[in-house]
């Protein structure tokens, strides 16, 4: 099958890779002719594991190119796929000018019958928009030409984009056209060898279904941290009461990590987006409004917590003279994605508390120079940035950070202490090892010693 898709992002170029991966033939489109130039070069601009290689293996097969002509994409297509960005507006509403432009430069280019797919997370309504906007253009133009609309969420999760892609858990589509709905089953079938996961539904639920997901993700992940916040305080182990409700089938562990916030390019924008959609139809969304209250609160947690340990509470600046090693920096590991990352208000309280900051993070380092410029000290290695700090702290779960040399830490750090965001390590094997351990929602001695 012949396709476009408009917007070489994250999104976009994954699906790109991976619809071709599966024989199709695809053309990137992107109004950055630096990027274009780079992606034709071979140079890809986000860190994603698998995907540069897919990429490059699929232009050298010839069923992967990049343009910036949008009208030679869209004339050469069947379907065209809209994968902009829509970023947040000050009233935390999704700005839908990048898709409905997108929609615009469709209707200006069609030359016959087209499927035009939103694939950008967008709010209910959006595929209606969309279809007044291409309207208007072939109107404008003076031709009747026919086409059809379908929402196509995305539910990748960065770090494992293309193990989602290649192998969905479900691909829902939202579409009133069983003629179109045939062909975008066949344009999935490859990934459906194992097991049908295709969800038809109509267009406004598939809108809402992308929403209502990551907004339910994000609650079991407030949800956890507030437990890990009154597990503290009441002595109970969070990782044995994640454990003990886990195993309820009805609940299951995914997502009830206690951490440091949620944070990336879904989660933050798309619970706002949601909140705003609901007041705008007369509806208060009281739950998700606490959801993200403590998210925002629970990203001052780890900066609290070195105050408290280090800082001198006379001084403005508790933390004057104090030297803080961060491992991580990324809002997950496998991305070098800081969009609205823990460790942005996490640092940014430490260098307000008149701390030095040194950060290790295995791909994150340059988009970290973006934020903090040279506030902060950089390092590729992860021990190196140790060197007589006053403490560690673990906001991200990079794997290298699971079973580090803690004989190495302790040697280095001028103090044994570790504030871990993630709960990487057990407690009493810290408190063997002669460090002062602080986990979220654990006593730092741990109870039984088998900390997960």
């Amino acid at each position: 099958m012949k396709i476009c898709i408009f917007g070489a992002g994250y999104v976009g170029l994954v699906a790109a890779a991976c619809f071709a991966e599966s024989g199709n033939t695809v053309i990137a489109v992107d109004v950055d002719h630096e990027r274009i130039d780079n992606l034709k070069q071979g140079i890809i601009p986000i860190y994603e594991p698998g995907l540069k290689e897919m990429v490059l293996r699929n232009q050298t097969e010839g069923r992967l190119s990049f343009t910036t002509d949008m009208t030679e994409a869209v004339q050469a297509s069947l379907v065209s796929f809209i994968a902009v960005g829509t970023p947040p507006g000050e009233d935390g509403s999704a700005d839908l000018k990048y898709v409905l432009g997108v929609a615009r430069d469709i209707g200006r280019a069609m030359n016959g019958f087209k499927i035009i797919v939103d694939k950008s997370t967008v709010p209910v309504g959006t595929g209606d928009k969309v279809r007044v906007a291409v309207q208007e253009e072939l109107s404008a133009r003076g031709v009747d030409l026919e086409f059809d609309v379908v929402s196509n969420p995305e539910f990748l999760k960065e770090g494992a984009a293309i193990d989602d892609f290649m192998k969905p858990d479900r691909v829902v589509i939202g579409c009133d056209n069983v003629r179109t709905a045939e062909i975008m089953k066949e344009l999935y079938d490859p990934f459906m060898r194992k097991q049908n996961r295709m969800i038809i539904m109509d267009i406004h639920s598939a809108e809402m279904t992308k929403y209502a997901a990551n907004a339910m993700l994000a609650t079991r992940i407030s949800f956890m941290n507030q437990i890990a916040g009154l597990c503290e305080r009441m002595g109970a182990d969070v990782m044995a009461v994640r454990e003990g409700i886990g195993s309820d089938s009805r609940i299951g562990y995914d997502f009830l990590f206690p951490g440091p916030g949620y944070g990336g390019s879904c989660f933050p924008k798309d619970v706002k987006a949601l909140i705003r959609t609901a007041e705008e139809s007369g509806y208060d969304f009281h739950l998700l409004k606490a959801v993200e209250e403590v998210n925002e609160l629970q990203k001052e947690v780890l900066a609290d917590k070195l105050v408290k340990i280090l800082g001198t509470p006379d001084q403005e600046k508790p933390l004057t003279g104090r030297t803080i090693a961060c491992w991580g920096l990324s809002f997950k590991p496998r991305t070098d994605d800081m969009r609205e990352a823990p460790a942005l208000t996490i640092i940014e309280r430490l260098l307000a508390a008149g701390a030095t900051v040194r950060a290790h993070d295995p791909e994150a380092l340059k988009e970290a120079k973006k934020y903090f410029g040279d506030r902060i000290e950089y390092s590729n290695n992860q021990y190196d940035i140790l060197d007589g700090a006053d403490a560690l702290a673990v906001i991200t779960d990079w794997n290298e950070y699971r079973n580090p040399d803690f004989d190495r830490i302790k040697e280095a750090l001028k103090s044994p202490n570790i504030v871990d965001g993630r709960n990487l390590y057990r407690p009493p094997r810290m408190a063997a090892n002669g460090f002062n351990y602080f986990p979220l929602g654990r006593n730092s001695i741990g109870i039984s010693g088998e900390g997960k």
